[in-house]
């Protein structure tokens, strides 16, 4: 697999903190590898991703699975109850009722919110929690924002959409996982945050092929960020995770919006103006606060 040619260290912070340089021998050597792991990840997630990947998959399976961790199947029901999900306003109380109104997709999506938040609770990330609780928010973020722009403009499931936005920043998660071993990075956030832009994609992509998931979730993660991205047909997953993500960073300060997303391709290809994402916002706010709440947000 390749690794950015540009990333393999800026010379002269090399020069000053030999982290760097060690740092980023150590992602090309994981990457080159093509079996990248997320250190400290819950392993429910896992095999809830792993028993979904069977297409004749039954749902007794996924209850057994899923029942397996107390702490998932009680956030599931919650999520099932969420003004979010509940649209009729009858409580569910079972596992079982709980996965068949949520759907496999959401199930899949909420193991890893669930994954994603309990990382910081892990020993091997103590002095992490601000950080991992930062990333957990965008995620979460991007995702509510990923589903109902999926919904009002394209023809992408929102489901899938919300997953994709869950995931866009899994690379840069793991980086932070790794930098534990690196301590003097985070002291110098100009150059960890060089070392995230230039390699979380890459990270990303082998990270979600390595879990076998979906070739256009994998797409849109690793090709979110190219503002110039074309192609042909209707709007796709990457170009609502592209519109989404811009969306949720730049939606507290309405008035950049415009200036920040007029040259952006996906945005044209969702045919979204100015109106329709200042419309979009003021709609949606309570629709995307109870995805956020029934994340775990």
């Amino acid at each position: 697999m390749s690794t950015p040619a540009h990333a393999t260290s800026p010379a002269a912070a090399a020069a000053s903190n030999p982290d760097v340089f060690a740092f980023v021998q150590a992602l090309a050597a994981e990457l080159s590898k093509g079996k990248v792991e997320l250190p400290s990840f819950p392993d429910i997630a896992m095999r809830v991703r792993q028993v979904l990947a069977d297409d004749e998959v039954t749902q007794e399976k996924v209850v057994r699975v899923v029942g397996s961790e107390p702490m998932l199947a009680a956030r599931l029901l919650q999520i099932a109850n969420s003004a979010a999900i509940n649209f009729t306003g009858r409580p569910i109380t079972e596992l079982r009722g709980a996965i068949a109104r949520l759907g496999f997709n959401m199930v899949r999506s909420a193991a890893i919110a669930f994954a994603i938040s309990q990382l910081k609770k892990s020993d091997g990330l103590k002095g992490l929690e601000q950080p991992l609780d930062d990333l957990w928010h965008a995620s979460a973020s991007v995702a509510a924002m990923s589903y109902v722009v999926a919904k009002r403009f394209s023809r992408v499931n929102p489901d899938t959409a919300m997953l994709a936005g869950l995931l866009h920043g899994i690379g840069k998660l793991y980086i932070l996982t790794r930098v534990t071993s690196y301590p003097s990075l985070l002291s110098d956030p100009a150059v960890y945050s060089s070392i995230v832009r230039d390699w979380h994609a890459s990270i990303a992509k082998a990270l979600l092929e390595n879990w076998d998931m979906a070739d256009e979730i994998v797409a849109a993660v690793s090709e979110y960020e190219d503002m110039d991205r074309t192609h042909a047909g209707p709007p796709d997953l990457t170009d609502v995770l592209t519109v989404s993500q811009l969306l949720s960073a730049f939606k507290e300060h309405p008035e950049t919006i415009e200036l920040n997303m007029h040259d952006v391709v996906a945005c044209r290809k969702l045919q979204i103006d100015a109106a329709g994402y200042q419309k979009l916002i003021e709609e949606c706010e309570h629709e995307i606060h109870a995805l956020r709440e029934a994340l775990g947000v």
